[in-house]
């Protein structure tokens, strides 16, 4: 944790050195503002002093005139002070917040697609919102309890020690004690609060992905078990929760003791000295306004100083994820990729998940530029994996993959992407306008050329049905429209991108077989002087093509064009056929 409270700080601080201005009149202003009121009992003093005199001592009029002005002014200063400090602090959290929030997106989204395929959404926004909402609280507790604090005590402390020594010494001895009980306190409760936010994390991750397979807990009749294993995880937070509290109630009972311990030692002491002719009324109204100002203080200090590490905890997990290296990085200068004719290579190519599964060993490929390559195996075969590498989702073990002689280690991964456009078995869509997700890879690109698209698509018909048209919301992941009306619209996008290189994988497995009519000749016309990548199980989506290969246990076994592999004996693509064109299918080729 301390590390971790030290990566923290100082992802804050960057955050926060970036505006100086701001940062220095927030704080101006509320040191000016502490100095001065710890300067106004000093004229208090004076005025109870003037004013304990007697009556007839007409010449003490003036200067208790003069006095209120004096405390007037002050307060007038003090007022605009607080007004400069509250302004410039609010513009100031406001762009650090924006800052914190920007970085988080930022370094989130570099994260690799396995990285996503691993933690929860719903944590991760969680850790997000936590880190950005610690940093306004522990910015808030800085700049209005603990800067004035610090301001507050040593000038206070001065002036007491001009007032009496053994009074300030007193007053620092307790101080000593205090603050050190409340570090001690503060990181003995620490390890609770981590375990708290820990648990609530794990609570918040149930809820998110209940929440996303809401079909599969009601299908699937998992309603009592879920609901089981979030008041489970709901009881255990509870537990954390509420001993984290308590030990925060032990403390405050110990605090309230020392400072009414304070209180009776300062008064105790101030009667002895005024006793001996030693104080006046004006120190009593001074040391008591003083001691106020402390306690108050004091006692902010030992629940902020909690608070803060709370925070701290609960920013801990998001501090984790942005200290934690991207798995797939471009190496310095990298270059960007040209694609002039979409050549693929695979170089004995090897590859394993982080699971230890050996996927790829020795593999290689070559797919002609314009070449239209069907990939067809069982499932954990490896198929999928091929198209998933070219686009750099994972990086490889041993071997070369190369685009037009181009290391795809050694290009940008966003020049990449723009060259290569993917059509995936269960596309996602934006909870935007349709519009939106169909200009989302070219948004540059006019309605009218997005319209092209999505007729092209033949999702052209069934937004013209729409009441808003193009102009639809999908709802979230686009839940708002049948698989194959997102397959659909996917296609569009893919179509709008116009890459090079098209990656297809289980492209048309959500749709009817009248709708697959529809877009098989869209396909063609996309397809067209591009080099492509298609994975399919349904055998009749890829009997036109260029070349099919059979991948099996990570080798191909089988390679040639659909007449070719039928006319093989005992071959895997000759069976798969038979059985689809005839077992299933029920018809004849």
């Amino acid at each position: 944790m301390k590390d971790n409270t030290k990566k923290t700080l100082r992802h804050y601080w960057q955050a926060s050195k970036k505006h100086p201005w701001t940062m220095s009149l927030a704080f101006g202003g509320i040191i000016g503002g502490t100095i001065l009121e710890v300067v106004s009992p000093l004229y208090y003093k004076q005025l109870f002093d003037l004013l304990t005199l007697p009556a007839e001592k007409t010449d003490i009029f003036p200067g208790i005139v003069w006095v209120l002005v004096i405390i007037a002014v002050i307060s007038l200063v003090r007022w605009l002070l607080k007004r400069i400090n509250v302004f410039s602090a609010n513009h100031f959290e406001a762009k650090v917040i924006t800052e914190l929030n920007n970085s988080c997106f930022e370094y989130l989204h570099r994260n690799s697609f396995s990285y996503f395929n691993n933690n929860f959404v719903g944590s991760l926004t969680k850790k997000v919102k936590w880190f950005v909402s610690s940093y306004e609280s522990i910015a808030d507790r800085i700049i209005w309890s603990f800067a004035p604090l610090v301001v507050m005590l040593v000038f206070i402390t001065i002036v007491l020690f001009g007032v009496n020594t053994w009074l300030g010494i007193l007053v620092i001895v307790w101080l000593v004690v205090f603050l050190a009980i409340n570090w001690f306190f503060t990181k003995f409760k620490l390890k609770y609060d981590i375990k708290r936010a820990e648990l609530d994390t794990k609570s918040t991750g149930i809820l998110a992905d209940t929440i996303t397979n809401n079909a599969n807990v009601k299908l699937f009749n998992g309603y009592k078990r879920e609901v089981k294993a979030y008041a489970q995880a709901n009881e255990e937070l509870r537990r954390a929760k509420v001993w984290a509290w308590d030990l925060g109630a032990v403390f405050d009972s110990v605090q309230g003791f020392l400072v009414n311990g304070l209180q009776i030692g300062i008064l105790a002491y101030a009667v002895y000295l005024w006793y001996h002719g030693e104080f006046t009324i004006g120190d009593f109204v001074l040391v008591q306004s003083y001691f106020n100002s402390i306690t108050d203080r004091i006692w902010d200090f030992g629940n902020n100083i909690r608070r803060i590490y709370e925070n701290l905890s609960d920013a801990e997990e998001m501090t984790i994820v942005l200290d934690t290296p991207h798995e797939i990085v471009d190496i310095p200068k990298a270059r960007k990729l040209q694609v002039d004719k979409g050549q693929i290579i695979f170089d004995h190519v090897s590859f394993g998940y982080s699971d230890g599964a050996g996927v790829l060993k020795d593999f290689d490929l070559h797919i002609a530029a314009h070449q239209r390559l069907a990939v067809i195996g069982p499932s954990g075969s490896g198929k999928s994996t091929i198209a998933k590498l070219i686009l750099r989702m994972h990086d490889i073990n041993g071997g070369e993959i190369l685009i037009d002689g181009q290391n795809i280690f050694r290009v940008m991964q966003e020049s990449l992407w723009q060259n290569v456009s993917l059509v995936p078995q269960e596309p996602m869509l934006f909870h935007r306008s349709l519009m939106e997700n169909i200009r989302y890879g070219r948004p540059e690109a006019t309605d009218a050329e997005a319209i092209k698209a999505a007729k092209a698509a033949h999702c052209h018909e069934f937004i013209a049905k729409m009441p808003q048209g193009y102009e639809t919301l999908v709802g979230e992941r686009g839940i708002k429209l049948s698989g194959g009306e997102r397959q659909r619209v996917a296609i569009a996008r893919a179509i709008l991108k116009d890459a090079p290189i098209l990656v297809m994988d289980e492209a048309t497995s959500s749709l009817d077989s009248e709708s697959e009519m529809f877009i098989q000749d869209a396909l063609s016309k996309l397809m067209k002087n591009k080099t492509v990548i298609v994975i399919a199980h349904r055998l009749s989506t890829i009997r036109k093509m260029d070349r099919i290969i059979v991948i099996e246990n990570g080798r191909i076994i089988e390679d040639g064009s659909h007449d070719d592999l039928l006319k093989k004996s005992h071959g895997v693509y000759g069976k798969l056929w038979g059985l689809q064109a005839g077992g299933f299918i029920g018809g004849n080729d």
